[in-house]
């Protein structure tokens, strides 16, 4: 059972052992068995969570909190609504008895559009 509090990482590593970068959630290298497993790609992505941490302690916000901007929030909105459209064509096409290629290539293109939302930043 997944818990609301698991992290990128606890989620990732019962997955084939694949782990992603704390800051900006790109894939991580296998580092090994040898010492502490790699939380970030590199020393900016360490530095950006780093400022980050201490830019939540010092608002007072939680320290799970999600803070966009504007124009991060509106292109979120904007790549939700292109999920939901893609979704929705998959619906109509199926209903319409569409060939087997054709929702093939349409769920594609939902794969697509899911994957990504998953990059947030």
């Amino acid at each position: 059972m997944i818990t609301e509090n698991a992290s990128r990482d606890e989620l990732s590593a019962g997955q084939g052992n694949v782990r992603y970068c704390g800051w900006c959630g790109a894939r991580l290298a296998d580092g090994g068995s040898i010492g502490r497993r790699r939380r970030y790609c590199g020393q900016s992505c360490r530095q950006r969570a780093y400022e980050r941490r201490m830019a939540v302690q010092r608002s007072g916000l939680p320290e799970d909190a999600v803070v966009l901007s504007h124009a991060e929030v509106a292109a979120l909105q904007d790549r939700l609504f292109q999920l939901r459209c893609a979704a929705e064509d998959i619906v109509t096409a199926a209903d319409d008895r569409a060939p087997a290629e054709d929702l093939r290539e349409l769920a594609g293109e939902l794969a697509r559009a899911a994957k990504g939302i998953e990059q947030l930043r």
